[in-house]
């Protein structure tokens, strides 16, 4: 996608991730505990231009200055370049530099959520300012001791865009383990999107009215490189920058989110009800449950699904007009026998990911994998898979049928 705002003709479709973690820097140094090592900021640039074909990424864990020390240098030695809308170029990807924090109120549990800033210099100067309240800015996702709408503030008067992080998985999302209402936390004139996480789709958050008007965005939440692009979002841009998505989550001058690609809620690991002392799934007959079935343990951790229904103030999901459509989209990772080596194949004979899961024709699948796995990579992307339920911090599973009509 062109970066030059003046010369670029709309509309063209932009595919955005909008949250991957740094797993190390460039001289091994951890930033996300969790994350891969090979998660390093010019790996990550370099996996979603080259492989996964995605036009704008959101990498989180920019605040860090370490981060900002491997950034300086890619930008000091010509492999990327911060661009005149905001945002920084690596070939044909611009990569949007973010954060994730963690936050918490009084007699509240914690939430996670994103900050995303136009350039590295605005970025810095948040670092300098978080650097008062937290213990080691140079980890991910650390909790920083303020109000959350004095962190808000902040963000703003640096013009930065707040995006709630995986609002309902139990783990740290604001719906999920803070409070039933946003507005309980945050001031909600100030959110330009939430994030809908693994385990939940745009229907299951209409069952909520505060968020009618609030913009949805489907991130992968990448740990690893083979995540990115696990859940995304196609944009219509004039071009890959901050302004052009800033004006998108706006819906300003034709710019908006056309679209949302994300698992089907059930392939999500916090999708349903989970019991923490035997590890069992609740099973939908099993919704209301206050015990397990299998045990008898009153040790469960409420699922996503089941966090929905109980603070829904609708008895049905009403989705607002204009709401983006939901696609569900299966990563090639899930598709069972699709190993390394045959998907390496399929990149090698249609370039991209994106071209694999969308524009592929089901025959010239099958040259390259054969009819068995070609078949389900095209019912993946017309959602006819079997799947069985997530939980409890496991991904549902991908059966090997297929839904015939």
């Amino acid at each position: 996608m062109a970066k030059d705002t003046g010369t670029t003709a709309l509309w063209q479709p932009c595919y955005a991730d909008l949250h991957i973690h740094i797993g190390r820097t460039s001289r091994g140094e951890a930033v996300k505990i969790s994350g891969s090592r090979d998660l390093t900021f010019e790996n990550i640039a370099r996996e979603a231009a080259h492989r996964k074909g995605i036009q704008l990424l959101g990498v989180i864990d920019c605040h860090s200055p370490v981060v900002q020390r491997d950034i300086d240098e890619l930008l000091e030695n010509g492999t990327m370049a911060e661009i005149e809308g905001g945002g920084i170029a690596y070939q044909d990807t611009t990569i949007l530099l973010g954060t994730e924090i963690e936050l918490r109120e009084p007699q509240m549990r914690e939430f996670h959520m994103l900050a995303y800033f136009r350039d590295l210099s605005t970025m810095k100067s948040f670092t300098a300012w978080m650097t008062q309240y937290m213990k080691n800015v140079n980890l991910s996702s650390q909790r920083v001791y303020v109000p959350a709408k004095e962190m808000q503030a902040e963000i703003k008067a640096r013009g930065g865009l707040i995006v709630p992080a995986h609002v309902f998985t139990p783990h740290k999302g604001i719906y999920g383990s803070t409070a039933p209402r946003m507005e309980e936390v945050l001031d909600t004139r100030l959110v330009d999107a939430i994030e809908l996480g693994l385990s939940s789709d745009s229907s299951m958050a209409s069952y909520i009215r505060e968020l009618d008007q609030v913009p949805f965005l489907t991130n992968s939440d990448a740990h690893s490189l083979g995540k990115i692009g696990r859940e995304y979002n196609e944009l219509q841009l004039a071009n890959a920058s901050f302004d052009e998505f800033a004006k998108a989550l706006q819906g300003k001058e034709g710019r908006r989110i056309a679209a949302n690609y994300g698992l089907n809620p059930r392939l999500g690991k916090y999708h349903r009800t989970y019991c923490a002392a035997c590890g069992s799934v609740m099973d939908e007959k099993d919704l209301s449950a206050e015990r397990c079935p299998l045990c008898g343990s009153q040790k469960l951790v409420q699922g996503v699904l089941d966090r929905i229904l109980a603070i829904a103030d609708r008895d049905q999901p009403e989705l607002p007009a204009g709401r983006p459509p939901y696609h569900y989209q299966v990563p090639l990772e899930f598709i069972p026998g699709l190993g390394k080596a045959k998907l390496r194949q399929l990149l090698d004979r249609f370039g991209k990911e994106m071209a694999v899961l969308h524009r592929t024709e089901e025959a010239q699948l099958a040259e390259v994998v054969g009819p068995v796995l070609a078949e389900l990579i095209v019912a993946a992307r017309e959602g006819k898979l079997v799947l069985s339920s997530g939980g409890g911090g496991t991904y549902g599973r991908v059966a090997t049928d297929v839904q015939r009509n």
